[in-house]
């Protein structure tokens, strides 16, 4: 967390408005602020691979590809992560790196709070013209780390750690390095500005057929690289690229929304507690009179439906008749069917419309003549208003009930 590490921020259009070196531990205020950060990986701690793959989903080649480049490997690939690139000329690229690094840097980011995190190859962040090949150099105290990139559709790219044996001799190994990995192309190499009247000496001092352009590093290139690179290493650890929230902002609205949700919780609960008591009251009660009432039933299951049957049978002995009695709709029927005869001036009476009356489960069954003139949607009209139901269980058969 102490290493310095070089950073830039710049605007959404990709203009760089600060650059710096500092401290990974000092910039948390600057990563939580950003709507995105991008880290660019060093190109010797990601490599590239490209491995043949047999037509897979998305799904089914994420768990595949270790098994495909571990013999390209030279540790166990459960150490890797692993991530598909694009497909051209029928291979994929791969690009392996080692999981416990690349966890760390997770890590440290979400803990400062960053939204939206991605890592990208430097290698892959590399400007690219038709012909050349283009190389930058990063210092790390008197290490160097060396990023090359060959072709921009294959994302083809390596990265190496060159470890001088002087300061005074790093120019040169660097330069012998790139020409020994292109041998017979022309070079752009990107270095810090403070290296570039050193590596222009030396390169114009090695002469050849093919030339070391040397330039002064700059953020644009990079930042424009890597907003154009596809392949994001942290996809592999299940973190991908999205916005991610930053609870900390909200702790004290989710607090105070939780604190709401208990106290409404509480509320209800306490309203249930006192409707079940005042039920169980109004139950304990209702026994209590049904009791009193009827002190010879033992079973009480329902006391106001028992009550409403004890009425009911008290009624019909003191020689109330039922709705739903012969008689009562016997003579409501009659009365209905006599106003809707003399109202259709059907000849013949009740005789030329019923046939014949039964009385079962409470209910008439009136047999209809089929050449009766007496419209049914008028009866039940006027059986309504006798607070009577009409149905028809069977062809020609009139079901008359009492509506209560």
């Amino acid at each position: 967390m102490a290493l310095p590490c070089p950073f830039a921020l710049a605007t959404s259009t990709n203009v760089v408005e600060r650059e710096g070196v500092a401290p990974l531990s000092e910039m948390a205020n600057a990563v939580a602020a950003a709507q995105r950060v991008v880290l660019l990986v060093a190109a010797s701690d990601v490599t590239l691979l490209h491995v043949k793959t047999p037509p897979l989903s998305a799904a089914k080649l994420k768990l595949a590809l270790p098994n495909l480049v571990e013999d390209q490997l030279m540790v166990d690939p459960d150490e890797c992560v692993v991530v598909p690139g694009n497909m051209v000329d029928g291979l994929r690229t791969a690009a392996v790196m080692q999981r416990g690094w690349l966890d760390i840097l997770s890590k440290s980011f979400t803990s400062f709070g960053a939204r939206s995190l991605s890592a990208v190859p430097a290698q892959l962040c590399l400007p690219h013209s038709d012909g050349n090949v283009t190389a930058a150099i990063a210092e790390i105290g008197v290490d160097i780390d060396l990023a090359l990139r060959s072709a921009e559709q294959s994302e083809a790219g390596i990265g190496l750690p060159i470890m001088p044996e002087s300061a005074d001799t790093a120019a040169s190994e660097v330069l012998s390095t790139l020409r020994m990995l292109a041998p017979a192309m022309p070079i752009i190499l990107y270095v810090p500005q403070s290296r570039v009247i050193e590596y222009q000496q030396v390169s114009g001092e090695s002469g050849g057929e093919f030339p070391i352009i040397i330039h002064a590093d700059q953020w644009s290139h990079w930042v424009d690289g890597a907003g154009k690179a596809t392949l994001n290493l942290m996809s592999g650890l299940g973190a991908g690229s999205g916005p991610q929230v930053n609870w900390r902002q909200w702790r004290w609205a989710l607090g105070l929304a939780i604190l709401l949700l208990l106290v409404n919780a509480l509320g209800l609960n306490l309203d249930w507690w006192n409707m079940k008591r005042e039920a169980s009251a109004l139950q304990t009660a209702m026994i209590q009179t049904f009791k009193s009432t009827y002190p010879k039933e033992t079973v009480i299951l329902d006391p106001v439906a028992q009550m409403h049957k004890k009425i009911d049978e008290a009624e019909r002995s003191a020689g109330r008749s039922a709705p739903d009695d012969f008689v009562q709709l016997a003579a409501n029927f009659g009365e209905a069917l006599d106003a809707e005869i003399a109202a259709s001036k059907v000849q013949g009476g009740a005789s030329s419309v019923v046939a014949s009356i039964d009385y079962r489960e409470r209910s008439l069954l009136v047999h209809i003549k089929p050449d009766n003139k007496v419209s049914q949607e008028n009866m039940k009209i006027a059986l309504a208003a006798r607070n009577l139901s009409l149905s028809n269980p069977s062809n020609g058969v009139w079901q008359i009930g009492s509506a209560k």
